[in-house]
């Protein structure tokens, strides 16, 4: 990681957190598509940032912790709503970090001083210790399950990655994990190498284990007509899966 990127995570750790903020605020950047890429806007009506990001309870101020964020899907929403006293800290694994996507991101951070962007390789994440008030992980978690040898992606171990959020987190912190639903039961790696889907009941469980409190969940994006036998990249279900949000909270 650029030693720049160094200096502006150790930032993080110091800064004052300023006043709550309305949901209006994330409706407000929501609804400035102007300010937004046409690719990301379209993926509004499947993901319901507004009701998300509410839900979550995003404030301004935040310094918030964005993993696999280099499509700037997030960011774009994020940035303007937690204020010039929030940060952005968007993390991409190495992996599927190319020059294109540096250079697209480099365009948007130099017109967002606030956001941050940092990657490393997807088995050792860069997460500074007691950083974040927030982190959000949206259909990624279940990657931690999955490894692929074209990818370069090894074996993982889920639990060490579960730590190192909780790690990351300020006392207080949140967590949104957001992720394509399973049916219960079965091999999660394999589950997780067919289909690209995790069984909630152990994403729950692991966070859980880590010490995080499970604070509330929501049924925002589930979708009943999704049988979960689907690999999520198949066309006929492709963006309308079934997901879970677990809204985690590391005890005070």
């Amino acid at each position: 990681m650029r030693a720049w990127n160094f200096v502006a995570l150790a930032a993080l750790i110091v800064a004052p957190l300023p006043a709550t903020a309305s949901p209006a605020d994330v409706a407000t950047t929501v609804a400035a598509v102007a300010d937004r890429s046409e690719a990301n806007v379209k993926l509004d009506a499947s993901r319901k940032p507004v009701e998300v990001l509410t839900f979550l309870g995003l404030e301004k101020g935040m310094r918030v912790a964005d993993l696999f964020g280099s499509n700037l899907y997030w960011a774009e929403i994020t940035a303007p709503a937690v204020g010039p006293d929030g940060t952005i800290v968007i993390w991409n694994p190495t992996q599927f970090t190319n020059d294109k996507r540096k250079a697209a991101v480099a365009d948007f951070t130099a017109k967002h001083p606030n956001v941050v962007f940092t990657y490393s390789p997807f088995e050792s994440p860069v997460l500074s210790a007691g950083a974040y008030d927030f982190l959000l992980m949206n259909l990624d978690y279940h990657d931690t399950y999955w490894s692929s040898e074209k990818n370069k992606i090894p074996v993982m171990d889920p639990q060490r990655w579960v730590a190192a959020i909780y790690n990351s987190m300020k006392p207080g912190g949140i967590v949104g994990i957001i992720d394509h639903a399973a049916n219960p039961g079965g091999d999660t790696r394999k589950v997780v190498d067919d289909l690209h889907r995790i069984d909630p009941a152990v994403v729950r469980a692991d966070f859980e284990r880590a010490g995080f409190v499970l604070e509330a969940e929501s049924d925002l994006l589930r979708n009943p007509a999704d049988d979960h036998s689907k690999n999520v990249f198949d066309e006929s279900i492709r963006g309308k899966t079934d997901r879970f949000i677990f809204k985690f909270r590391k005890p005070r």
